[in-house]
């Protein structure tokens, strides 16, 4: 039985760093989100500095016991050091047990790449944008998971 879309509460966890790539993909996800009938009243955005910020926010969130998902939105592009590493294996590390140790559904959105342009490309406004398709997720999922 799908669950009334009217009837769920989202956050969204966005990342500031490369906004304008972010904002691409928050673009993206408000799209899917409204054109499935969830009103901009029932969802709640969080900025956050940058990826390595976004698990303890989610914590945070959880711990409010008020989201049936949350999402999350942001950028790592690989640079000339190994931060990009360290700080794409904490983020989504720390997602997932998150989303394993709690039962909440925490769908990534949070883009790894090589280069701007894979990100650019990852993020369009028309086409494939991996942000339109983190919300379709989230949607998916309380459909599966039920309205908690």
């Amino acid at each position: 039985m799908a669950i009334k879309k009217s009837n769920i509460k989202i956050a969204i966890v966005a990342s500031n760093f490369n906004k304008d790539i972010v904002d691409r993909l928050y673009t993206g996800a408000i799209s899917t989100l409204e054109k499935n009938g969830v009103s901009e009243r029932e969802i709640e955005v969080i900025r956050v500095p940058g990826a390595f910020e976004i698990p303890v926010t989610v914590k945070l969130l959880i711990d409010k016991k008020q989201y049936n998902v949350i999402i999350t939105l942001g950028v790592i592009i690989r640079g000339e050091t190994p931060h990009f590493e360290y700080i794409a294996n904490e983020c989504i590390h720390g997602i997932s047990q998150l989303a394993i140790k709690t039962g909440v559904p925490i769908i990534l959105g949070v883009l790894t790449v090589n280069n701007r342009k894979q990100a650019m490309n990852r993020s369009e406004n028309t086409g494939k944008n991996k942000g339109s398709e983190a919300a379709q997720a989230a949607l998916d999922m309380v459909d599966v998971l039920g309205n908690r």
